[in-house]
């Protein structure tokens, strides 16, 4: 099959909505008990319409309690990282940065570590303590990456970020050790959630992360105009009207907001804000205008497939999702790093 057509085909929104649905019936038809399509859709079409069903009642219930959530929690969580990591390498102009790589990821891992470690809940924010607290730690933790990044380096290069993030990811690694250390046998349990699982999530965490999710993607899909801008640098985006902190301050916002609710209901799942841009963009192109949608389509269907994969490949045991797109991403990280490196070292 040509080259030209493969690239158009993944190009389209069509084809990439097409991929989508297949993996998301491929997500809950698999499993240790296997479901056919057309159960998945009839039950569906139960639940919704109150339609005619032949499906038995067990069966429906692993399709609606337990297969469901966990693959549409999967697919908004990818999505969500994905366009947290269109919106970092826009902003930052490289394609290097993701929020597990400059350790946003990590930053709101240690805000979730901390609500159960300490037991807090606040009466003002209920069920909502969780993933507020783990998005002001993201935002927190990637203020002062970029702060330290631009003492150390006043042109804040890529691989200074870079370098910074992974002094942060070592540091709260450490944070969340000491942590486990003084602990009970419940957070100990909690180290296995931050290596990234979607496994007995249900719709109570759907609904805790859905208004997370809305806010930071329309945040993210009403500054594509910006992203473009500063993509091509901030003298580009002053000279066309761009007001560079305010638009800086609400994509990074809308960024966090993605990242800190995905840790807050999945624990830490790296390289995904790294992988799924990367490779977008070698279909569509730069262009936000279509980076952003593909990404976020793209991105869910990757971690749905990476989560069929985590509990499967070993079954009846259940790999972390984190493990499988850090083995996938980590070499990927590695490659596009050589390759910066030696860009900057060939341009000296």
């Amino acid at each position: 099959m040509p080259k030209s057509f493969i690239q158009t085909f993944l190009n389209n929104y069509m084809s990439a909505s097409l991929i989508a649905t297949i993996a998301l019936l491929l997500g809950v038809s698999i499993g240790s008990q296997s479901i056919p399509f057309s159960s998945i859709w009839e039950t569906v079409l139960h639940q919704l319409f109150h339609t005619p069903t032949n499906v038995p009642a067990t069966v429906s219930q692993i399709i609606v309690a337990i297969r469901l959530p966990r693959v549409i929690l999967a697919f908004l969580i990818g999505a969500s990282l994905a366009l947290a990591g269109v919106a970092f390498q826009g902003l930052l102009k490289n394609v290097l940065a993701d929020p597990y790589t400059i350790g946003v990821s990590s930053g709101a891992a240690v805000g979730a570590v901390l609500v159960f470690f300490f037991q807090l809940q606040f009466s003002l924010l209920g069920r909502f303590t969780l993933p507020i607290v783990s998005i002001i730690f993201a935002l927190v933790t990637l203020l002062f990456v970029l702060l330290f990044a631009r003492l150390a380096e006043r042109n804040m290069a890529m691989e200074t970020i870079v370098l910074i993030g992974i002094i942060i990811n070592a540091f709260f690694g450490s944070l969340i050790s000491l942590m486990v250390a003084f602990s009970g046998e419940e957070l100990r349990q909690v180290i296995s959630w931050l290596m990234g699982s979607v496994a007995m999530r249900g719709w109570s965490y759907v609904s805790l992360f859905v208004p997370f999710f809305i806010i930071g993607s329309l945040g993210l899909f009403a500054h594509i105009r910006e992203l473009n801008a500063f993509s091509l640098g901030e003298r580009v985006a002053a000279n066309i009207g761009v007001h560079l902190l305010q638009k800086k301050l609400a994509i990074l916002l809308s960024a966090s907001l993605l990242t800190g609710g995905a840790v807050a209901v999945s624990g830490t799942i790296g390289f995904v804000g790294l992988v799924i841009p990367h490779m977008t963009r070698l279909i569509c192109g730069a262009n936000h205008r279509k980076l952003l949608p593909l990404s976020f389509l793209y991105g869910g269907t990757f971690l749905v497939l990476a989560d069929v994969v985590a509990r499967t490949i070993v079954s009846p045991r259940e790999l972390p999702i984190g493990v499988i797109t850090s083995l996938i991403g980590a070499p990927l990280f590695a490659i596009l790093l050589f390759k910066s490196l030696r860009r900057k070292t060939g341009s000296t």
